[in-house]
């Protein structure tokens, strides 16, 4: 629609725009495969995923996913723990030392505090939990899956355990990942993936200009935030790119059953959108 409203009155389209569908398995085919092959040339980029309707996204968590192959000594179950090693307690007694890895603090300097503490805000509203403060200041970790064992009367031999941690600013990962190991002596790392925490520049143009329609639209307290989960805006962000997510959605309804979004924030967010264009060409629009 705010494309379509550009086009119709006679103007150039002053954007490119990208449509992929694998951005929730990493974007290998997507994002990932368009850079490259050097498709897409650094610039600003203003992804349309769906955030809070006055709250732009300039920051995501990092990420940290291993897949670690425990292997024990196997042993009649009658006998254990005095005789044999289970990979599968050894898998367990991992995940309960990255438990405990999510009381750790981190530090940052004072702007970030700043922009954690109102993200956290905008947290703790849209999803109505407490401690929300603790999930974007902290280390949070998901034991996605864990299989492994022969028979329950055997000492498991082998465990697969997939493991997803979201890392804060001021967490080193190649750091985390040596402590993880140190704790896992019977484990080996068959499957990583890691991204560093980013964020783009608030003072930045398509921060300041997209803050400005979005008041333009919803009026009220408008103001950036950063996320706890990750999108494709990490892979821009280590091409050159400056990185914003904007759009409709209900958040508390993110990767649930009866995803939606409703047709106002859709309509707001078009207008939104045909306003960051519209500045990036020239035009006033203050009216």
């Amino acid at each position: 629609s705010a494309c379509e409203t550009i086009v119709d009155s006679g103007e150039n389209l002053p954007a490119t725009l990208v449509f992929v569908c694998d951005e929730e398995t990493g974007g290998e085919n997507g994002i990932r495969r368009l850079l490259a092959d050097h498709l897409l040339s650094p610039g600003d980029c203003l992804i349309a995923e769906p955030t809070p309707s006055r709250h732009p996204a300039i920051g995501q968590k990092g990420l940290c996913r291993l897949e670690l192959e425990f292997t024990g000594v196997p042993a009649h179950g009658s006998l254990y723990p005095a005789v044999g090693v289970s990979a599968i307690m050894e898998a367990m007694e991992l995940i309960a030392y990255v438990r405990s890895l999510q009381k750790r603090d981190f530090a940052v300097n004072t702007d970030l505090e700043e922009i954690l503490a109102h993200s956290a805000d905008v947290l703790g509203k849209e999803f109505n939990i407490q401690g929300v403060s603790d999930i974007l200041r902290h280390l949070t970790y998901n034991p996605g899956t864990i299989h492994g064992g022969e028979k329950s009367n055997v000492v498991a031999e082998h465990c697969i355990l997939e493991l997803e941690m979201r890392v804060p600013w001021g967490c080193s990962i190649p750091e985390l990942k040596s402590e993880i190991m140190a704790h896992a002596k019977n484990a080996t790392i068959v499957l990583q993936e890691t991204h560093e925490p980013s964020m783009t520049d608030p003072a930045s143009t398509l921060v300041t200009t997209t803050c400005d329609e979005v008041q333009k639209v919803w009026g009220g307290s408008v103001f950036p935030f950063v996320q706890w989960a990750a999108s494709d805006a990490r892979h821009l962000r280590l091409h050159g790119f400056n990185v914003l997510e904007y759009g409709p959605g209900e958040i508390t309804s993110l990767h649930a059953v009866n995803e939606r979004v409703t047709i106002e924030s859709l309509e707001k967010a078009a207008l939104v959108y045909r306003g960051v264009m519209e500045r990036y060409m020239g035009k006033d629009i203050s009216n």
